[in-house]
């Protein structure tokens, strides 16, 4: 079965159409700059166009960038505070006339990493990080998603929430060096085994892509994964999500 998955990120929107029994990508990777300030009137716009790109008939699944409970934003996330209580699958199925399966970012990778890809063998406590404007985190546990956990907003330092010291826009805004960053990240691994004590933790986001050139700087006892989708997870998970939800 396919179905158009959608991923709404700081930087970018994105989307493919995917098969849901494989997780290939039907279609080329569609990419449009999330606008700024990224409000609910102009991310519904640049969905709309990408709706408009695959000319798609059919429900849509999006993975979003915040926490989202039947269909809302209980929290304003690092897109705009106008998010706040408002329900995002009625505002895109009003602005492009499908329905919508919305659900958290990290979680929806989560779900394509734990059903198809770098975490399918896996059993036990699971727990999916993307790593990019800010920090996301999937929780599965024998493949069942506990939804909405959120170890970026754990206190770190100061009062300050772990993903203000951890994420990959901290570092490029602190101009860090790879190896300084992930001795910063392998903090936050280490809260992630004392608190979860996972079997597995799956990184993705666009820095997961150096993988091979931070490892050495974590010292966690943790095993760690990197994402098999890579940046795709995010849509590949959120049309995975709109079939399930759609049955």
């Amino acid at each position: 079965m396919k179905m158009l998955g959608i991923d709404i990120g700081g930087t970018g929107i994105k989307g493919a159409i995917v098969d849901t029994k494989t997780g290939n990508l039907l279609s080329e990777r569609f990419r449009i700059p999330t606008p700024k300030p990224a409000t609910p009137e102009a991310v519904a716009g640049v969905v709309k166009e990408m709706i408009k790109h695959f000319d798609w008939k059919k429900e849509v699944g999006c993975s979003f960038p915040t926490t989202i409970v039947d269909g809302k934003c209980i929290h304003t996330g690092n897109l705009s505070e106008k998010w706040l209580n408002i329900n995002v699958e009625k505002l895109f199925k009003k602005e492009c006339k499908r329905s919508f399966y919305i659900s958290n970012d990290a979680d929806l990778a989560g779900l394509a990493e734990v059903n198809l890809g770098a975490a399918k063998k896996e059993k036990g406590v699971v727990i999916v990080i993307t790593i990019g404007t800010g920090i996301g985190s999937g929780l599965f546990y024998d493949r069942k998603l506990i939804p909405n956990l959120e170890v970026g907003k754990m206190l770190h330092q100061n009062g300050n929430i772990i993903e203000l010291y951890t994420a990959d826009s901290v570092r490029k805004k602190e101009n860090l060096k790879l190896d300084d960053w992930a001795k910063r990240f392998d903090e936050l691994l280490e809260y992630i085994r004392i608190v979860y004590t996972p079997s597995l933790v799956v990184l993705g986001g666009g820095i997961s892509k150096k993988f091979n050139n931070f490892k050495e700087h974590l010292t966690t006892d943790v095993k760690v994964k990197v994402a098999e989708f890579k940046n795709n997870a995010g849509i590949i998970g959120a049309a995975l999500y709109a079939r399930k939800m759609s049955k």
